[in-house]
């Protein structure tokens, strides 16, 4: 570390497309939506997480809501770097030394390319890194589970995130086949709002159609301990008159059986090029879900049922990729897989 360490900060960052988490110490220090909101006039950042969210869908042409990530990497690069910088801010350091130089480890999709990393770096730099380090999520979901990613045995990460799933298989501290699809937590936000479109004629906006998820969302038509129906309201298509509309747990896993599909056949392609060996230690360990997405009702007993395998929920799936990031931020000289 040197004899300047002291004046390092280290922090790791899970910079997600739905929520971006920091660690700080070993803590969660920052846990807030990944979403800005900046005033047009004057290009400058008017609030941040949570308070911007809260704005989506109500501001007026004076005030733009922008999410800075799309499918896992950044689309709005200057909005990226006003939210970075701004929830470097938020971190409540006890002992702020002048000119203190950050070290940060930042979590980035698998299947990113060259320009994509570039872009999550220089938005790094820019904020005030001196020092950026990155990992791929599916190895931080691992770390974050617990698992031992440098033991010669395989082990199977599914994270479904906001903007992207991650599937990969994990050995002797790499990454031996992985896929990075765009199918996660908003194309579900997105098939619930097409379904309540199509089936209720009501319009529900992204924010109410993720508390529909979050309520009623399943993975199984058929539960034995079922959610209670949820109330939506909305402006009916037809008339514009409002109307209410009672969503049952049963209509969602419906309307997300066709991207829940499109992740089962990424599992097994991913299955399929595994080499027999690790095949056999997925097949004893089990496969490890982390992720929202993971938290979506019944979705291991589905998995579980189409593929034969045992999955496994992590116990605090929302923060694996971000305990992982800060358990690489921790072993930087030791982890040969961080990227610089």
């Amino acid at each position: 570390m040197g004899l300047f360490s002291f004046l390092t900060q280290e922090i790791a960052i899970d910079l997600g497309t739905a929520n971006t988490i920091i660690i700080h110490d070993d803590k969660i220090v920052v846990d807030e939506p990944s979403i800005v909101a900046v005033d047009v006039a004057t290009g400058k950042l008017f609030s941040l997480g949570e308070k911007a969210k809260q704005m989506h869908g109500k501001t007026h042409d004076n005030i733009k809501v922008i999410r800075p990530l799309k499918d896992g990497v950044i689309a709005d690069f200057n909005a990226a770097e006003l939210m970075i910088r701004g929830l470097i801010k938020m971190i409540n350091v006890k002992t702020k030394v002048i000119s203190q130089s950050l070290r940060m480890v930042i979590s980035i999709p698998s299947g990113s390319t060259e320009v994509e990393v570039r872009a999550v770096r220089d938005s790094a730099e820019h904020a005030g890194a001196r020092e950026v380090f990155m990992i791929y999520e599916p190895m931080a979901g691992a770390l974050g589970i617990g698992l031992d990613v440098e033991a010669p045995e395989g082990n199977m990460v599914v994270d479904i995130g906001g903007g992207t799933t991650e599937i990969a298989v994990i050995a002797l501290g790499g990454i031996v086949c992985n896929e990075s699809m765009r199918i996660a937590g908003d194309e579900f936000t997105f098939d619930i709002q097409t379904y309540m479109r199509h089936q209720h004629n009501i319009k529900v906006g992204e924010k109410t159609a993720e508390d529909i998820k979050i309520n009623v969302g399943s993975a199984l038509p058929e539960m034995s301990n079922p959610p209670k129906e949820y109330l939506v309201k909305g402006p009916n298509q037809m008339t514009s008159l409002p109307i209410e509309v009672p969503v049952s747990y049963s209509e969602i896993a419906h309307a997300l059986d066709k991207s829940l599909a499109k992740i089962e056949v990424a599992i097994l392609n991913i299955l399929e090029r595994t080499p027999p060996e690790l095949y056999a230690d997925i097949v004893n360990n089990g496969i490890y879900l982390c992720g929202g997405g993971a938290l979506l009702r019944g979705l291991d007993k589905r998995l579980n049922d189409k593929i034969n395998i045992p999955f496994h929920v992590a116990d605090d799936p929302l923060h694996a990729v971000a305990r992982g990031t800060g358990i690489a931020l921790k072993n930087i000289q030791r982890f040969p897989f961080l990227m610089r």
